[in-house]
């Protein structure tokens, strides 16, 4: 006999958050109600809103998983092999990537984006903090390596952030998504770290 696992509350929740995030992919944010992803889980839009007070509480949810996504993305490369400069550039690029294949390729999430950033702005903000500071610590192994020069590698990791912002944050990329825009962040941040390398070194 089958014995069916009664769900956690948090487990529940999460179910709810992605199957609203299949839906938002599906129809857009705008035209799906709490309805429509009650209809889709088989439950009652009473019960999603046990979990959650109202759709944007739902973005929230997405956008926290989402962001600790891409910190693990980012975690993986910048504690790889390879050179202090290429894993910098590959922590960049991987922050790129994934605006693309997890939002900017499908419009219909354009507005739950926006959404996501207004009300979460201090999560993102703690998550930008936490990338700067794995890209300080790339910066600071390059220095006690000799491959760069002595600087503040926090300082200069935030400077790198705010040079680049154009190829990291979801809506600017969004307004030049049919550009090569891995191409232009690799050359801006080769450009950008031969200034704090003890001898320049040929592109990647």
């Amino acid at each position: 006999m089958n014995v069916r696992v009664k769900e956690t509350a948090e487990e529940t929740r999460e179910r709810i958050a992605r199957t609203a995030e299949q839906l938002f992919r599906r129809m857009g944010f705008a035209k799906t109600a709490v309805a429509d992803i009650a209809a889709e889980l088989g439950m009652s839009a009473a019960n999603v809103y046990r979990f959650f007070p109202s759709k944007t509480a739902i973005v929230a949810t997405i956008c926290t998983r989402c962001l600790l996504e891409s910190e693990a993305e980012i975690a993986a490369v910048v504690g790889g092999p390879g050179s202090p400069q290429q894993r910098i550039i590959d922590a960049y690029l991987a922050i790129l990537r994934y605006h693309k294949e997890n939002f900017l390729e499908e419009r219909r999430l354009h507005d739950m984006v926006l959404v996501a950033m207004e009300n979460n702005w201090d999560a993102i903000e703690a998550h930008k903090a936490r990338i700067a500071g794995m890209v300080a610590a790339v910066l600071a192994e390059g220095i006690a390596s000799g491959v760069f020069v002595p600087h503040d590698p926090r300082k200069v990791s935030v400077m790198l952030m705010h040079a680049t912002v154009r190829y990291c944050h979801p809506v600017l990329v969004a307004q030049n998504i049919d550009e090569d825009l891995a191409t232009n962040l690799r050359e801006t941040l080769v450009f950008l770290l031969r200034s704090i390398e003890v001898e320049r070194s040929p592109l990647p």
